[in-house]
């Protein structure tokens, strides 16, 4: 356990304010921005659902990492949504956060459910119940708002027991015929799981891990707070950050522990580069969690002082990062919707096609420079909502509901 978190902890007065900082809003804006680049991906590119982008024998550099740089974006968001659950806990009782906590959290879930889904899917019958990053973070919350009562010291205990504990599950799972019972599947085995004849389960983000993730982010809130300067915030998260990146290499190299896909010479050494970086994101291993969130730390570190365009543009996207996802799955299907008509295919055409996402047919699409310019587009787009709603969220900060969006 980290000590250094605990004695930052425990040095806190009970009334700490805290200022927002701004640091965190530009990077979970900015995730919030590669985020979109995969979602494009995978609803327009042209062998999104015939291939994987990381399969070594069939992808190319350009596309393995258009998909390998948007995985940083769950664990950073998952992460910094713990941090920013600490702040708030300076300026709530553990009662009024545990209760925020709850009702946030179910709140979470029924939207992945309802509105997530439809807008993933856009099939109006529900075929398919999505549960990914919502889902991970909402059940996570729930989790945490019971948790909260328990020492900083314990909290910390659990997600880090969490975070470097979970692989040692790989080695069941990797047993051939391996079958997970519900408890199993919940906390740590991703999958699709029928539960009616026309009707499944997408089940890509156990909460297991990210609840142990969220638990760590919660805890190095202790650096963002009113007592810890600049300098100390940014010597703090170099060092963790390239420690990180450190313990990543070290660990990895060894092929023994923390991802259960393991790294192989390639027939070039690009090729070894991509084989070695390759983690597994479902369920996201320790190795995955340190590659991601060690650059996080680092550019957070750098981030802080700088102001400019561009991160006011992202400072923007991540103040309405919720309201941002939402809106984004819609926008960006009703553009695959627009795309798929302009084929030739027939409105009816979509029930014929046997996929949880309705407007595709698997082998269509476009090239990766045309989903590059897609993403632009989504992005130009977002951007004046974005803006609107977080004028509208500033000038009235009064509305409770607000708060959970």
């Amino acid at each position: 356990m980290n000590p250094t978190l605990n004695r930052l902890h425990t040095s806190l007065p009970a009334s700490s304010q805290n200022s927002r900082i701004e640091s965190i809003d530009v990077l979970r804006g900015l995730v919030m921005v590669i985020m979109a680049l995969d979602h494009v991906r995978h609803l327009f590119h042209s062998t999104a659902f015939t291939d994987n982008p990381l399969n070594l024998a069939t992808t190319t550099p350009a596309l393995f990492f258009t998909r390998w740089i948007t995985h940083s974006c769950a664990p950073i968001f998952v992460f910094l949504s713990g941090t920013s659950i600490y702040l708030q806990s300076q300026r709530k009782t553990k009662r009024e956060l545990s209760i925020f906590l709850i009702k946030r959290g179910l709140w979470l879930i029924f939207t992945e459910v309802t509105i997530v889904t439809l807008g993933i899917t856009f099939n109006p019958f529900y075929g398919a119940l999505i549960l990914q990053v919502i889902w991970a973070i909402g059940s996570s919350m729930l989790i945490l708002g019971l948790l909260i009562h328990l020492p900083f010291r314990l909290i910390l205990s659990i997600g880090l027991a969490i975070v470097l504990g979970h692989n040692l599950l790989d080695t069941p799972e990797a047993v051939p015929g391996f079958k997970p019972g519900l408890c199993w599947a919940v906390l740590h085995y991703p999958g699709k799981y029928r539960f009616a004849v026309d009707h499944q389960i997408n089940y890509d983000y156990p909460f297991m891990p990210w609840l142990g993730l969220m638990l760590v982010g919660y805890c190095a809130g202790v650096f963002f707070v009113s007592t810890v300067t600049r300098a100390q915030r940014r010597m703090i998260l170099t060092r963790t950050g390239l420690g990180l990146i450190a313990f990543f290499i070290l660990l990895r190299f060894s092929n023994t522990y923390g991802d259960p896909l393991v790294w192989s010479p390639q027939k070039n050494g690009l090729f070894t580069l991509l084989s070695f970086i390759n983690v597994q994101k479902y369920p996201p291993s320790l190795l995955y969690m340190c590659i991601t969130i060690g650059p996080a730390l680092l550019f957070l570190a750098v981030i802080e002082s700088l102001r400019n365009r561009l991160t006011t543009v992202m400072r923007t996207f991540g103040r309405t990062a919720f309201f941002y996802y939402i809106i984004h799955w819609y926008l960006i299907h009703t553009l695959c919707l627009i795309a798929f008509l302009m084929r030739g295919h027939a409105w009816a055409a979509i029930w014929k096609i046997p996929k949880a996402i309705k407007f595709i047919v698997p082998g269509e699409g476009v090239s990766l420079p045309v989903v590059y310019l897609i993403w632009g587009l989504v992005i130009l787009t977002m951007y004046p909502l974005c803006r609107w709603y977080d004028a509208y969220k500033t000038s009235h900060q009064k509305q409770w509901w607000l708060s959970y969006l």
